[in-house]
């Protein structure tokens, strides 16, 4: 089957001594999420929630690509373009990053793109080699933030920071990640994924209550808010996304031009 051909095979999932690696195999198309990656992704958190044998989740990407966020022509095709309801396997997939409670680690190299930067926010180990590149173009797409990005990174970065990889959508590096607390180390590109796999293995010999409950002790100040404020994006994202400045965005983006966004208001 074509690398490019949407499949869940795209998403390999694997349980090993305590670590449940969800790695992103899509590499042709810089391991773009499809609909049938979300529902195999949800599936391997909804399994590693259930299993007491899993203490760790590690999120990582293959060939030196971390994710360029959705695949919209999959999505377009899908019919899941504008469906940001209970149905949505990325609204799905959002829902497990904020409840788990069980520690995860993340490996990035190269692109992470859109929600392959907001989902790091939810991660708690986060590795990144020198290679990757992060870009948050909600804005540029006549989009808004989702994950609950629009209130974790003022909280992680302070608001003016936030505001200029959100408002702008600019490509940043992993040093500015790194001076902005989205990750934890910058690494040479060659031993990101074996440094976050040697984290994760060592998470997963740690007291599996211990490690659940310091988790839910940090993150439980601001769950609800973040919650709520993910709850708010995702009504504003449908808005968005069935909206002229989304459509201008796209028609612009297949046809190879700049967009003109000076006629909206």
């Amino acid at each position: 089957m074509a690398d490019d051909a949407p499949t869940p095979e795209h998403v390999h999932v694997e349980f090993d001594a305590g670590v449940c690696t969800i790695t992103f195999a899509r590499p042709r198309k810089k391991n773009a999420l499809t609909v049938a990656m979300y529902r195999t992704i949800v599936a391997a958190f909804a399994e590693a929630r259930e299993r007491k044998d899993v203490r760790v989740l590690l999120i990582q990407g293959s060939e030196g690509c971390f994710t360029a966020g959705n695949d919209l022509v999959d999505f377009m095709k899908a019919g899941q373009t504008g469906n940001m309801g209970e149905t949505s396997p990325v609204v799905q997939l959002l829902k497990h990053l904020v409840a788990c409670e069980k520690p995860i680690v993340a490996a990035v190299q190269g692109p992470a793109v859109g929600l392959g930067v907001t989902m790091l926010l939810h991660c708690d180990l986060i590795y990144a080699g020198e290679s990757a590149r992060f870009q948050m173009p909600f804005v540029n797409l006549g989009l808004c933030p989702e994950a609950a990005s629009s209130f974790l990174l003022p909280r992680v970065m302070g608001y003016p920071r936030a505001a200029e990889l959100i408002l702008l959508g600019e490509r940043f590096s992993a040093e500015h990640a790194l001076s902005c607390g989205i990750i934890n180390q910058v690494l040479a590109d060659e031993v990101v994924i074996e440094k976050a796999t040697e984290v994760a293995h060592a998470l997963a010999k740690k007291p599996p209550r211990a490690l659940r409950v310091s988790k839910q002790l940090m993150r439980d100040g601001y769950r609800k808010q973040a919650e709520e404020t993910m709850e708010a994006e995702l009504v504003e994202f449908a808005k968005g996304l069935t909206g002229p400045e989304a459509a201008e965005a796209m028609q612009a983006f297949f046809q190879k031009r700049e967009p003109d966004f000076s006629k909206f208001e």
